[in-house]
């Protein structure tokens, strides 16, 4: 809102955590449940008020925190009237063009990642569902083919094999979540070490795979498409070869990394992504659409239906309805009533077209690039690796490197405070071995300037002086 922006230094509101909470409490100090009602316009612009006062402004050039990109203007247009028709995507008598949109919208992006006519696709409600989905789909197909196991009825009690899935540990972390749900274990996430890039090495895949006991039984090897982090890509194809070798799914999340495919410059980054059996993609991170615009693809629509299909016939199933084409995509989803999310993505990409859209990617890639240069420019700057995409990590170095740490934390959290600077923060091992706190620039705002970046680079080193200086 204009008031609100008017009124602010920066994207985050002033006053910090105490100050949100404080004004939150204030305005939720009656119960959620009035005895009687107040008038729509005055309760929705009393709390659409407090809510942007106290929100990130996503379109400040400061606002370089997390992977949140502005929303179009017509995305967000989009969304209302996703609201308004309330439909959903379950049964065809729910949402029946919304059903259309949802397979065209999936079956064009897979066909962006270079899938075939068999492949298939779900809208999710981010990359932490799609993984999970994904390894899902990697347990149940995998054993299936080696054990003859439906572990989707039978459970994996009694296998007397420890089912494993590879992965490097720069890997997101819904992954190891993932296996907690399933029952597998994080325990059972096998390490695999990284080439000097941070890239997964094949190799050492190879040799992982080759020196488990037989008593292990790999389902996955997991592949980054885009760290969130450093924006790493691992050798995609000589990963699929690996899996091939070794009967796994491949999986590859590009939750973040995606974006390169819309960029003629940053495609070949992908080469080998069509490699995959499944695939995580979030259009609200490149993309530039309100959450939640994700998706998980995989090159077998059947893999979908074997591992979320129901299996027994319910209200929502019915053998004639479904010959005839009457039924929804309740068997393809974790969800059952779903919103119709595809609807803005057809949208917004209809109205950016393929140029404005890789113009918009290049822009961020531009802006994470000067920013990496000025950083290099700057003594009392340290930055990790140029960019792929659109993330810089950095961190000051102070004169007693016992406490680079604590006053990289402090910048951070005041420039919060005061609302004029939101970063990232992150964790690294460093050469030594030891791990250390690293920052983060996050660049999703393509109508940013280079000169803001200085802006923002020039804060926060006066700030982290002042820090150590007063000790």
């Amino acid at each position: 809102m204009s008031e609100v922006r008017h009124d602010r230094s920066g994207p985050g509101p002033a006053g910090g955590y105490h100050g949100v909470a404080e004004s939150a409490r204030a305005l939720m100090a009656g119960p959620l449940l009035p005895e009687l009602g107040g008038a729509p316009h005055d309760v929705l612009a009393d709390v659409t008020r407090a809510f942007a006062a106290g929100s990130v402004d996503l379109t400040h050039p400061a606002a370089l925190a997390r992977m949140q990109p502005p929303s179009l203007a017509v995305a967000a247009a989009a969304e209302l009237v996703v609201a308004t028709l309330n439909q959903s995507l379950h049964a065809w008598e729910s949402g029946p063009f919304a059903l259309e949109i949802e397979r065209f919208v999936t079956a064009e992006l897979a066909t962006l990642i270079g899938y075939g006519s068999g492949a298939g696709g779900t809208l999710t409600s981010g990359g932490s569902v799609s993984n999970l989905m994904a390894m899902t789909m990697a347990r149940d197909s995998v054993l299936a083919r080696r054990l003859s196991r439906r572990p989707g009825q039978e459970g994996v009690a009694g296998l007397h094999r420890r089912p494993v899935v590879l992965a490097q540990e720069a890997i997101h972390f819904s992954i190891g979540r993932a296996l907690r749900i399933l029952g597998i274990g994080e325990d059972q996430l096998i390490p695999v070490a990284v080439d000097a890039d941070g890239r997964t090495s094949a190799a050492d895949a190879r040799r992982v795979l080759f020196g488990l006991p037989g008593t292990d039984l790999p389902l996955a090897l997991v592949a980054l498409a885009g760290s969130t982090d450093l924006g790493v890509i691992d050798p995609l194809r000589e990963l699929a070869e690996v899996a091939r070798e070794h009967d796994l799914w491949l999986h590859a999340d590009a939750a973040y990394g995606a974006g390169a495919l819309f960029s003629e410059r940053l495609r070949p980054l992908l080469d080998g992504l069509s490699e995959a059996d499944s695939v995580t993609m979030d259009l609200h991170k490149f993309g530039w659409l309100p959450s939640s615009s994700a998706m998980l693809l995989v090159k077998s629509r059947g893999d979908l239906q074997d591992s979320f299909g129901l299996a027994t016939t319910t209200c929502l199933t019915s053998a004639d309805d479904t010959e005839q084409g009457y039924h929804g995509l309740q068997g393809e989803s974790l969800q059952t009533t779903r919103r119709a999310d595809a609807f803005k993505i057809l949208v917004a990409l209809r109205c950016l077209g393929r140029e404005r859209l890789s113009a918009m990617v290049d822009a961020c890639h531009d802006l994470a690039i000067h920013a990496a240069e000025r950083i290099r420019e700057e003594p009392r700057l340290e930055l990790v690796a140029h960019p792929p995409l659109g993330a810089v990590l950095f961190r000051y170095l102070t004169d007693d490197p016992g406490k680079a740490d604590e006053v990289n934390g402090a910048a951070r959290r005041e420039l919060m405070a005061t609302g004029r600077l939101l970063l990232a923060r992150t964790h690294l091992v460093d050469g030594a071995g030891v791990q250390r706190v690293y920052l983060k620039l996050l660049f999703l705002n393509p109508e940013t300037a280079p000169e803001q970046v200085d802006d923002v680079i020039a804060m926060f080193l006066t700030t982290a002086r002042r820090i150590e200086a007063e000790g």
